[in-house]
């Protein structure tokens, strides 16, 4: 995207576009949707973002809908198909990574109940916290996919800046930083400080 951040950027871009204005930052409790930007964030690792939404509808195809139980069963045969699969990212870590973290989300379910439920037991954090807690909790989480993939859903601040459009949209959905911000916390990077909204 240049210099540019991504507001600037992605209106009237066929494919930003409509991921800039109708989901990045919206929080969610799904753990389809979760999963499935959890297993986009490791795949854009070294490419660029662009090219993992071009490939979207493809990885929903390659992994069931990224249905939690459906992967997480997913044997050497499947591991295989992935691989072969010329309309998906072909990367053995990253493929490997997709089946062990759907079983992972799977082995966390009777502690936390979902995914949704372990990330909301969890919040707040500041970002070198989270990180820490998705290194020792899943694969091929680093510091930016980690970041990325929260800020993404709502955890972190800096998807939007107030004066996107969007903002104001996120805003309403009440995303689990600006709620935590709200009630006091301030644990989040000084960085984006100057993006967020204040205390009232």
């Amino acid at each position: 995207m240049g210099a540019q951040t991504y507001c600037e950027a992605a209106p009237g871009h066929p494919v930003h576009a409509p991921y800039h204005d109708t989901e990045y930052g919206f929080p969610t409790d799904d753990d389809t949707l979760l999963f499935e930007r959890l297993v986009l964030e490791i795949n854009q690792a070294g490419l660029s973002w662009l090219t993992i939404l071009k490939k979207r509808d493809a990885f929903r195809a390659a992994y069931d809908g990224f249905d939690i139980d459906r992967v997480a069963a997913y044997g050497e045969t499947e591991r295989a198909r992935l691989l072969a699969d010329s309309g998906i990212i072909r990367n053995r870590l990253k493929v490997d990574a997709a089946i062990e973290n759907a079983r992972r989300i799977v082995a966390l379910r009777p502690h936390h109940g979902s995914f949704a439920g372990w990330l909301a037991a969890h919040h707040p954090l500041p970002k070198a916290e989270w990180v820490k807690l998705f290194k020792r909790s899943f694969r091929f989480t680093g510091g930016e996919i980690v970041g990325e993939f929260l800020m993404s859903l709502g955890y972190l601040p800096g998807a939007h800046h107030p004066g996107c459009p969007v903002w104001a949209v996120v805003e309403a959905r009440n995303p689990p930083w600006m709620a935590a911000m709200r009630q006091g916390f301030t644990g989040y990077d000084a960085r984006d400080a100057g993006k967020l909204l204040p205390v009232a």
